[in-house]
């Protein structure tokens, strides 16, 4: 593949009266490590046909071709600003260079996922839907569940959501994904050990892990998040909890709250690479189940929940074992519960839930790093509860 036009381009039938002219650069829009670069492609096309078109980054000299307009660069440094230029190739060479893009930034995908739930009448849902963390606004359809779903749970990689277990007129093992950059109904991935909703999910780059639910198991499980399959046998929480939540770092996967014999305010932690039974990690503020829960790489929060029926917001730091501490409140009339928590690496998320007996479609988020109440970020589609949530730039990552 030539790098570059047309110093250094040797051919046999190299000759520049019949190359074709430089295209016209278009608009070059970021994504995640990588880059859609668009053009007019030229009308002389010189003395034979295009045989494809590429673009080059500056800075790094990263190429990449394609037959038509617009050319995707990979392997891209987020946070790093880049220009392209695009050039087209023919039998007799490459013609010059357009000019420069606009300057394009990728960044890291921050889109979260909300799916299935209860809403206030009528079935079950298997809506899923999305939302980018970073810009406030209502969500937008993504697709749909294998089935309609409740209390289920989620994980996800950078690049893939997980949902596991649920409710789909009986305790379900499915295990589904997507590919969260794609909109797109789920694909079949593999089975959960045991039949089981009311779970926890959580992850880091390459691992999902599931604990707890109903009927009442102390079940932890795992799955390679890459590599569709069953799950695997983790090791064990520390009593059988179901309405439990769950976040992580990208070493330290918590759990917390949930419902034994009653509501329970344990946190416990497991080493998210290291397959073993949880260890204690602290309490909660209060007792509570059906709480919703998010992290950025050093901080989890845990909003919400039913027994003690609050709006608190609690937080640790998840480095470091010990009690929580007071963050805020979640935005509602009195207390909320059922909720589902997602976050970027500055930002989390509630959507959904039963506030003060009433389903609402409320999407709420917080700086992670600073506490403070939660403030109004938009609306789910449908007021709902037991939802599940996931994104594809948590702390985990």
């Amino acid at each position: 593949m030539p790098l570059r036009p047309p110093a250094g381009f040797i051919s046999a039938n190299y000759d520049p009266l019949k190359v074709a002219n430089a295209p016209t650069i278009g608009t070059a829009t970021g994504g995640d490590a990588q880059a859609s670069v668009a053009f007019t492609a030229p009308s002389n096309t010189g003395g034979s046909a295009i045989t494809a078109y590429y673009a080059v980054s500056n800075p790094s000299q990263i190429t990449a071709s394609a037959a038509s307009s617009p050319v995707t660069v990979t392997g891209l440094t987020n946070g790093t600003a880049y220009t392209f230029k695009v050039w087209a190739l023919n039998s007799y060479g490459p013609s010059p260079y357009s000019a420069a893009s606009g300057s394009v930034t990728p960044e890291q995908l921050q889109r979260g996922l909300f799916a299935g739930g209860v809403p206030p009448v009528g079935a079950d849902l298997n809506v899923i839907e999305y939302i980018n963390i970073a810009s406030t606004g209502n969500s937008l359809d993504f697709g749909d569940l294998a089935a309609n779903n409740n209390s289920l749970a989620a994980c996800a990689s950078s690049t893939r959501g997980v949902f596991g277990g649920g409710y789909t007129g009986g305790a379900s093992n499915v295990i589904q994904y997507v590919t969260i950059a794609t909109t797109g109904n789920t694909t079949d991935f593999g089975d959960l050990l045991n039949a089981v909703y009311t779970l926890a999910g959580l992850s880091n780059s390459t691992r999902g892990i599931f604990g707890g639910g109903t009927s009442a198991t102390n079940v932890i499980q795992y799955i390679t998040i890459a590599s569709t399959g069953n799950a695997t046998d983790f090791g064990d929480l520390l009593s059988q909890t179901t309405n439990i939540c769950g976040c992580s770092s990208t070493t330290r996967g918590l759990f917390a709250g949930g419902y034994t014999a009653s509501a329970i305010n344990v946190i416990q932690y497991i080493t998210v690479a290291s397959a073993g039974n949880a260890t204690d990690f602290g309490d909660l503020t209060r007792n509570g189940y059906d709480i919703a829960s998010c992290s950025s790489a050093t901080r989890g929060l845990f909003g919400g929940g039913a027994e003690s029926y609050t709006n608190t917001i609690d937080y640790v730091t998840i480095a470091s074992t010990g009690n929580a501490t007071d963050f805020g409140d979640l935005i509602c009339s009195s207390w909320i519960y059922a909720s589902s928590a997602c976050s970027s690496a500055t930002r989390g998320v509630w959507g959904g839930g039963n506030d003060t007996s009433t389903r609402v479609n409320t999407i709420q988020y917080v700086t992670i790093s600073s506490v403070g109440n939660a403030l109004d970020f938009g609306d789910l589609s449908q007021a709902r509860q037991s939802l599940a949530a996931c994104s594809s730039a948590h702390g985990g990552l």
